[in-house]
């Protein structure tokens, strides 16, 4: 059965950093592209980044340009998100995502993880 793991939330303070990985095990039909979403209480569920796993291209939405970096690992088929200068916006609760081809909607993604809580104090 197809599953995603994530782990590595926590609290910091502001300006903080925090690696969150999302662990992949089972049969993935047809996907290529694992994304990061995150959902803060009363808000939209918002795209963070995305790679393709067959090629490492990667895309990040404007908010987090420059401070996240997503990556993989396919021996441990575990794809990160480095998170550096944290800010209290980027508190929410982050999830992975997997699908055929990188999208920023993410209705689109039909396997999903737990989620892991990440808040940053100010």
């Amino acid at each position: 059965q197809a599953q995603l793991v994530e782990s590595g939330g926590g609290s910091v303070q502001a300006g903080g950093s925090l690696r969150l990985s999302c662990a992949a095990s089972g049969y993935y039909y047809s996907t290529n592209c694992m994304g990061w979403f995150r959902q803060a209480p009363g808000k939209e569920r918002e795209g963070v980044a995305t790679i393709y796993t067959d090629g490492g291209s990667t895309d990040y939405a404007d908010s987090v340009k420059g401070r996240f970096t997503i990556s993989q690992d396919n021996a441990k088929n575990t794809v990160y998100l480095q998170m550096n200068s944290l800010k209290p916006e980027d508190t929410a609760m982050y999830y992975c995502a997997a699908r055929a081809g990188c999208s920023w909607s993410w209705e689109l993604y039909n396997y999903w993880g737990q989620g892991t809580q990440v808040t940053v104090s100010s």
